[in-house]
This record gives C-alpha cells, sequence and structure tokens, in this order.
C-alpha cells in the first residue's frame, strides 16, 4: 500500500485510489460534486482542489483536482493550504452565481450536497449582484419534479442516466454559456431507473414529485431499514413517515445487492400504503354481500364459534413475511398448508431451489454479477422481473473495457478516458427470449423464440458445451465464448412459466463448471418472498388445485395476503366461494377475494410491521416497521397468533414477541438454522442505546398531534425490534441490518454515507445487511430434464406473458402515478403479425380462447416469436388469460373510444366495492 503524506499527516492508502477517495477513506473532508463512487471522476467541477507537492523541499506545490490524481507512493499534498483553500471557495461562489436564494423553499434543503459544501468550504456572502441565467423546467412525468434553475453543471444527471443506466432521453444541451439539463421536449422519462435522480443531483435539480405533493421536510421524516417488496431481488430502502403517511422512499446502501440505486417501481411503488384502499378494521359480511365493520375482539369472537374443533386449511403467500407463514404453515400442519403460488409457478420455484442447492455454480450477488466477462439470459425480461440486475449487467458489459483500460494502465475511475479509450467494446451480452428486452441495445446476439424453443436452443449449447456437435455456427460461437470467459454468468428464471427453460439454463452451467470454478447461475424469483415461502413448503408442496379439489372438505380456509384471482382461474375461484367454506382472509389492500370472504381482517403493510423476505439468491433479510399501524390494523403474524389461539391450538401457544416467532421457524428445518443470525433481536442496544427512527434535527413532535393535544403524548414504545419510534438514541457503530438512515456531521444529504462504509464504495462498516440461507452442496445438479416438447403449426397465437415494470406487480399498482404510469393492459405483437391482422400501435385486437372474449389495446414491438403474442400479465383485464394458451385473434372493429369521463382505468376495474365502503 502506498503511503501519503496530507498536511504532515502520513497515511497508508489503497493502490490505484485517487486522492479524493485516500482523503474520504482517512476521514478527511474534501469537498467534491461531480465525482461518484459508482461512476468514477471526470473533473469537471473542479471542487476537490487541493495542493500537491514535489517533495518535503516544495513549499509552493501546484494546484491539483483531487479526483483526479493517482495516489503515488510518497507523494505530499495539502487540503489546508492557503492557495487551496481560496480555490475550492472561488468554485463555490462561481457556481452560486446563477444559483437561486430558495434554500428555505427548496425541496432539497437540510438535506443537500451543495450547502454541505458551501459551508465546508467557508463562503458565506455573495459578490455578485448582476442578473441570473434562468430556466423553463421540463415537465418529465409523474414521478420527477424539475428544477433547472437550481443546477451548478456537475453532470451527474447524464451520467448517470445514459452512461450507467443506458437512458436515451436526457442529457446535456448547450448554447454558448447555457447548459441544459433535460429531454428534447416535455415528456415522460423513459428509464426505469429515472428515479435515482433524485439522490445522484447534488441540488434540487430533480427531486421526487409524489413526495412534493405531500411534502414534510427531510428532517421530519421518520425512518427505518427495510426491504423491498417490489421483486424478489431484495433491494435495500429506507421508508420515511411523517403524520401516519408513507412520504418517500430512498435507497438504503447494500454492497452485495443494490448498491447506489434501485428501480422506479421501489421507489415509488409505496403509495399504496397511504391508499383508500387500505383496511382500516375487520369486516364482517353479510347475508347481502355487504360488510360492516367491527372490531378486533369481535372479529376473533366469530372466527373462535367458526374454528372449534373445525378442519382448517391455510394458503400463505410470497409477498407475505416468512414468519406469518411458517405461523400459518405451523398452525394449520403442513399437510393443510399451501404456499400460495399457482401450480405452474409453484412447480418451478421448487425446482429452483432444488437446483440452486445442489449446482457447482456459483449462486452471485448483484455485486459479483457486476464481474461476468460473458452473460447468456434464458428467457427473463430483466428490465421487468428483476430491474437492478438488469442494471448491473449494464455495468458487467463494460469489463472489457475495464481490461482495455488495464493494459493501457488507465484507472477505472478515469471514467471519461475508459469510455473513449473503449467506444463500442463490450464484453459479450446474449439474450434470448420471446420478445423485446430493454437491453437489447448492449447485447451481442439478440434470438427471439418461443418459450419451448429457447429450452431447447440452452439444451443445444449445453451439449456443445460437453463436447457433441452443434451444427449450427451461432451456437458455436456462444458455446465459445462461453467456454473462453474466465466469469460466465447464466441468468434465467421462472416468469415464463415454462420449467424446462430452468432446466437448460442449469445443464449449462453444469456444463461450464466442469472446466471453470468460476461459472455463475442465477435464478430470478417473481416476488419479494417466493424463495422463502417455497422454501417452507418444499417437502409437502401442497397446490392451490389441491385446496379447490378439497374445498367441500375445509371448514376454514385462512388466506394470508393473497388475491387468489390472481393465481386461479374465475372456475376455481368460484368452486372454492361456493363450496361453503368459511374464508378467513388478512391483507392490506382491498382485492377480488376480500370480497369472497366471510371475514376480513386489516393486515399492516410492510411500512407498519416486521419480517424477515427471502430473495432470489436465497439472501433472508429483515425489514422493521417505520411507523405503528394505525386503527385496527395489526401485522399479519400477530393476527395468525392469536386466530391460532382462538382455535383451541396449542402449537403456537409459547410464541408471544417476534424474536420468538424467528426461533421457533429456525429451529424447525436445518435450512432455516441461521435465521436468528439475519439481524439482531430486539434485546438490542448500543451503549445501552436502542437505534432511533428519528434524526436528532426532528422537530414538531408536539405539533404533529396538535389537532388532538397539545400536550406532547409519550412516544410509541417499540417491544419487538431494538428501534426507537424517537430521536433519542445512537446511530452508529451498529450492524448494517439497524441502519434507518445516513448522517454525519458536515454530511446532511446521502452523501454522508461514506462515513459509514469501511471504504469509500465498500461494504458497511456494520457488516452485510442478511444472511445466505440457500447455500448449494456442489454434488451438481442430478435427474435434469432437458426434453422439450416440438411445437406443431397452429393458425392459433401461442400466448406468452409481458411483465411490466409498471402494472404486472400486485401492491404497487394501487399508487396513483403507478397506474398513470401503467396505462391499460395490451396485448404485444410483433410488426408482422400486425401487419397480417390488420392492426396498428393503439388499435384494439380481440383475444378468444381463453374464457370470455376479451379486447385489449395493440402495442407493436421489433421482436415477437412467431406465432406468439404477449399479453401484459397482471393487469385486471387480462387475468383470464392463460400462459401457453393458443388463442384466436381478430381486430375489434366494433370498438369504440369512450367519452373521457366513462373510462374506468385498469386499476380501478380491479375491485369494485369492498370492507371500506361499508363501514
Amino acid at each position: 500500500m502506498p503511503t501519503i503524506t496530507i498536511d504532515g499527516q502520513t497515511l497508508e492508502v489503497n493502490k490505484g485510489d485517487n486522492i479524493l477517495e485516500a482523503c474520504l477513506n482517512a476521514g478527511l473532508d474534501l469537498p467534491y460534486f461531480c465525482w461518484h463512487p459508482a461512476m468514477g471522476s471526470i473533473g469537471s467541477c473542479r471542487q476537490c482542489a487541493l495542493v500537491q507537492y514535489q517533495n518535503e523541499n516544495d513549499t509552493h506545490g501546484r494546484i491539483v483536482m483531487g479526483c483526479m490524481t493517482s495516489v503515488t507512493e510518497g507523494a505530499r499534498f495539502s487540503l489546508d493550504a492557503k492557495n487551496a483553500v481560496e480555490f475550492r471557495e472561488a468554485v463555490v461562489e462561481s457556481l452560486m452565481l446563477n444559483h437561486p436564494h430558495d434554500c428555505p423553499v427548496c425541496a432539497e434543503g437540510g438535506e443537500c450536497h451543495l450547502q454541505d459544501m458551501t459551508v465546508m468550504v467557508g463562503h458565506r456572502d455573495r459578490r455578485y449582484r448582476g442578473s441570473k441565467n434562468t430556466h423553463r423546467n421540463q415537465y418529465l412525468g409523474p414521478l420527477i419534479h424539475h428544477e433547472m434553475n437550481r443546477c451548478i453543471t456537475c453532470y451527474r444527471c447524464e451520467r448517470f442516466y445514459r452512461d450507467y443506466a443506458g437512458g436515451t432521453d436526457l442529457g446535456a444541451q448547450a448554447s454558448r454559456d447555457r447548459l441544459y439539463f433535460g429531454r428534447q421536449q416535455d415528456g415522460v422519462l423513459e428509464s426505469e431507473f429515472s428515479g435515482n435522480l433524485v439522490e445522484v443531483c447534488p441540488t434540487g435539480v430533480f427531486t421526487d414529485k409524489p413526495f412534493l405533493a405531500d411534502f414534510s421536510r427531510k428532517w421530519d421524516l421518520q425512518s427505518s431499514p427495510s426491504i423491498c417488496g417490489g421483486c424478489g431481488v431484495g433491494c435495500n430502502i429506507a421508508p420515511g413517515e411523517r403524520y401516519g403517511r408513507l412520504k418517500r422512499i430512498h435507497n438504503r446502501y447494500n454492497h452485495d445487492i443494490n448498491g447506489y440505486f434501485i428501480c422506479d417501481r421501489g421507489r415509488f411503488g409505496g403509495g399504496y400504503v397511504n391508499s383508500k384502499r387500505r383496511i382500516n378494521f375487520a369486516g364482517l359480511q353479510g347475508t347481502d354481500g355487504s360488510f360492516a365493520a367491527i372490531n378486533q375482539e369481535a372479529a376473533l369472537s366469530k372466527a373462535q364459534t367458526w374454528m372449534q374443533n373445525a378442519r382448517i386449511a391455510g394458503i400463505g403467500s410470497p409477498r407475505a413475511s416468512l414468519e406469518s407463514n411458517f405461523l400459518l404453515q405451523t398452525w394449520v400442519g403442513s399437510d393443510q398448508f399451501s404456499a400460495g403460488f399457482s401450480d405452474a409457478e409453484g412447480s418451478i420455484l421448487n425446482r429452483q431451489i432444488e437446483i440452486l442447492q445442489s449446482t457447482r455454480a456459483m449462486n452471485p450477488s448483484i455485486k459479483q454479477m457486476e464481474s461476468a466477462d460473458a452473460i447468456l439470459v434464458l428467457g427473463e425480461d430483466l428490465t421487468n422481473t428483476a430491474p437492478r440486475v438488469a442494471l448491473g449487467l449494464r455495468q458487467a458489459v463494460r469489463n472489457k473495457s475495464l481490461a482495455m483500460a488495464e493494459q493501457m494502465g488507465l484507472p477505472d475511475w478515469q471514467d471519461a478516458a475508459v469510455r473513449n479509450l473503449a467506444q463500442d467494446a463490450l464484453s459479450p451480452l446474449i439474450i434470448v427470449t420471446s420478445y423485446s428486452s430493454r437491453l437489447d441495445d448492449i447485447a451481442l446476439h439478440t434470438l427471439t423464440l418461443t418459450p419451448n424453443e429457447i429450452a431447447e436452443f440452452g439444451c443445444n449449447i449445453a451439449a456443445r458445451l460437453q463436447g457433441k456437435p452443434a451444427h449450427n455456427a451461432l451456437i458455436d460461437e456462444i458455446a465459445e465464448c462461453l467456454s473462453g470467459a474466465k466469469r460466465p454468468l447464466i441468468i434465467s428464471g421462472s416468469s415464463m412459466l415454462q420449467g424446462n427453460i430452468i432446466e437448460s439454463a442449469a445443464a449449462v452451467a453444469e456444463a461450464l463448471c466442469e472446466h471453470n470454478a468460476n461459472t455463475m447461475l442465477s435464478l430470478c424469483a417473481p416476488e419479494a418472498n417466493s424463495v422463502g415461502a417455497a422454501m417452507l413448503s418444499q417437502a409437502t408442496n401442497l397446490s392451490l388445485s389441491n385446496i379447490v379439489e378439497g374445498a367441500d372438505d375445509i371448514d376454514v380456509l385462512v388466506v394470508l395476503e393473497n388475491d387468489l384471482a390472481r393465481r386461479l382461474d374465475p372456475a376455481s375461484v368460484k368452486k372454492l366461494v361456493e363450496s361453503g367454506t368459511k374464508i378467513i382472509a388478512l391483507d392490506v389492500l382491498e382485492n377480488t377475494t376480500l370480497d369472497h370472504s366471510t371475514l376480513v381482517l386489516p393486515a399492516a403493510s410492510f411500512a407498519e410491521s416486521q419480517g424477515t423476505l427471502v430473495n432470489n439468491e436465497g439472501r433472508a433479510q429483515r425489514f422493521f416497521s417505520v411507523f405503528p399501524p394505525a386503527h385496527d390494523r395489526l401485522p399479519s403474524w400477530q393476527w395468525l397468533l392469536q386466530l391460532a389461539t382462538c382455535s383451541g391450538s396449542s402449537q403456537l401457544s409459547a410464541l408471544t414477541h417476534f424474536d420468538e416467532v424467528v426461533d421457533a421457524c429456525a429451529a424447525s428445518r436445518p435450512i432455516f438454522a441461521n435465521l436468528s443470525e439475519v439481524a439482531p433481536d430486539r434485546s438490542f442496544r448500543d451503549r445501552g442505546q436502542k437505534i432511533p427512527r428519528q434524526t436528532h434535527r426532528y422537530s414538531g413532535r408536539t405539533a404533529v398531534n396538535a389537532a388532538v393535544s397539545v400536550h406532547e403524548p409519550q412516544q410509541p414504545i417499540d417491544r419487538e425490534t431494538p428501534l426507537a419510534f424517537s430521536m433519542e438514541g445512537l446511530n452508529r457503530d451498529q450492524p448494517a441490518a439497524l441502519t434507518p438512515y445516513v448522517w454525519s456531521p458536515g454530511w446532511n444529504s446521502n452523501q454522508s454515507l461514506h462515513k459509514f462504509q469501511a471504504e469509500v464504495d465498500g461494504p458497511l462498516k456494520g457488516g452485510s445487511a442478511g444472511l445466505r440461507l440457500l447455500v448449494s452442496s456442489t454434488k451438481g445438479v442430478q435427474k435434469l430434464s432437458l426434453t422439450t416438447p416440438v411445437s406443431e403449426k397452429s393458425d392459433l397465437w401461442q400466448l406468452v406473458p409481458v411483465h411490466c415494470l409498471h402494472g404486472s406487480e400486485e401492491l404497487s399498482r394501487h399508487t396513483d402515478e403507478i397506474a398513470e404510469l401503467a396505462g391499460d393492459a395490451f396485448l404485444t405483437l410483433s410488426i408482422a403479425t400486425a401487419k397480417e391482422l390488420d392492426v396498428d400501435e393503439g388499435d384494439r385486437i380481440s383475444v378468444a380462447g381463453c374464457g370470455d372474449t376479451i379486447s385489449l389495446t395493440v402495442k407493436i414491438v421489433e421482436r415477437m416469436a412467431a406465432g406468439c403474442a404477449g399479453y401484459s400479465i397482471g393487469f385486471a383485464s387480462t387475468r383470464e388469460l392463460t400462459t401457453g394458451a393458443e388463442v384466436h385473434l381478430q381486430r375489434d372493429i366494433a370498438w369504440q373510444p369512450l367519452k373521457p369521463s366513462l373510462i374506468a382505468s385498469d386499476r380501478d376495474s380491479m375491485h369494485i366495492g369492498g370492507v371500506n365502503r361499508h363501514v
């Protein structure tokens, strides 16, 4: 490690670092704007200036930029030299020439990097009295608010949006001395990661529009460590609350998973927590189908009368916590518990777990995926099913350019130089899907095949890797590309509901493992706890169809946070309802299942509860409540403990606290043995103090409830976690799983993160947040089923599911802004198919063959497998459609657009009526 001297202080620094990184690692405060740990250096802002001396006899030195200067053995620097201090202050003063004096009303105020750096350099008085350059703001969609007059031209937004995330519709535009960051014209930002501009921007140019509409000062937010429920990746998030409302969601750094960035579903999709469709009180269905509100005691009393000596079954949920699913399974018995997957999805997920428990390939984190130098994607539209993985692949394809830079002696943080050197050079990415992917722009090859053909193609690659002739030049090329890579990565998943695709992906990985121990295999899961729920039910595997078939033998059916209408066909739902079984449903929002339930219990959302979620790599992570549940809502695990007691069961009688539930789950089977180590239990204290959810600047605790009482009430007491609903306590040195927010003296923005990291862009000082439960035996995958059915020619069209970042996920689509972006359900066609059916983009098309004929909007894409049509899965209008079904398609000439006042959105059509409507 090189040794350098800064203002007389001798430091050992990492070889290859720049001086800015070395200073931050040493705890020294050197201001900066344009540099970002994930995006490297471009030296545009000139803020990180310091003096470098030739030797110990040099007393004058020269000014250099810290982010552009490499550390070298014996180098001498000064942050405190007069000319360096004056230079940094002059830079801030120049940036402030055109900056508005709006800090008191700016949405970024109190969490602004520009404010911090201005104070840090000592600039106070503004000498310039001339006119300012001003700009007109743009409409950028429902998620991002634009205030261009606050810009300091650091280029961070463009570098993230275009270079890092692959967006094309936002950039720098200039004329003379007027530089503008925005779109060519007003319009919705197209990138699925546009929300990260809110955190990337060091000022208030890009701000959270939904948060602005329901604004509170940043320091008045109450936060907690949480996990995103939008997909199976398990990104870490920090939700913020005020006045009992979820105000915003920010990224929470996790070195192995999401790093500094999350997708827009994760950032903006939590608005449903504040929805009017929330269930606040228990509801009992009357003979006329309406619901009457009853209190908790009455609801439990009613349930008790039904459950005495009754035959009880339970349906779990891949979006409910591991603990809630475990309690339901333990209470009703494994042979009466279904994990709540559709039959097709359940069998695929069980197989995925079997593969990951035995494969010789590495099951990688996203950080490890970013090191891959050759990638094969089979069947997954990753940007919509696992968006943070897709963002990771955009970094992985740059490994070729980083290797070129290393050969030339360029450090990887020299971002502009590395990109200029590499030009269009990318590591190979091969995408094999049934329709267009948002990653197509960086792919070496894109193949458009039917689901069965995708599986067959994967099998052929595996066979070629094992030495069998392929008689296909493309397969030869891909096999050679993968076998020649140092760290090949194979990615697949369950989104196509095609088990043979999973098998073929495993076969390719196993074939590569014969000669390469660094082979990686990643299998994506659809929902936040799909893997956890599947692990629970792996032994018994009772399907939903088994529940439906045996409904006549079930007296009481408990449904845990699961809308069965999304997983069962209408006929099965009808059969279940008409069986006479008493249905007790616990859920967060009104849905179709609740309409058919006998008793509805209001469940707390992720922001009001705690639990464990297991992501697609088998990593268990804990989320904690941000604020106590309002009204009669309770966390599902608490409802289930009380219901079990009402039923007369003694299975759960010894459990009272959440930690006891975790310990019981850990003791239930070997695969969960380390579950209690995922996060500290409720007894954890830091120097005798709990971890505060509120910042030390939190204000107005009396005013929050002034409408109720002018006296400040006692803060709620959290008896289940080591966090406090208070500003009292310590937020430092605790395990990473318990970090609710980041702040450090002089660093009020999210740039203070480096104070919590072991080193810049490295792991947190508190270790990794989460624990791997799925560990492979490395014996190799056995019983690979590599047969693929032969597709016969047909005049019908095969339906394939098209997943949408906005609209396909069950809960986030009830957020107004997400619903606006989701739009109506659609049918995706290739250009050739659209021409054959004589339809254009936006026309309507009739789909017949899955129950009633339905009419959908036409969406035309560049790639769609021959004989296939893609339907927007997860939308209410497409629930009757079945993946793999063959249907008739015909232009809907009878359809006429309705007047705007008569149009019901797809979100609204999901459910009419419900518990709250009758409360």
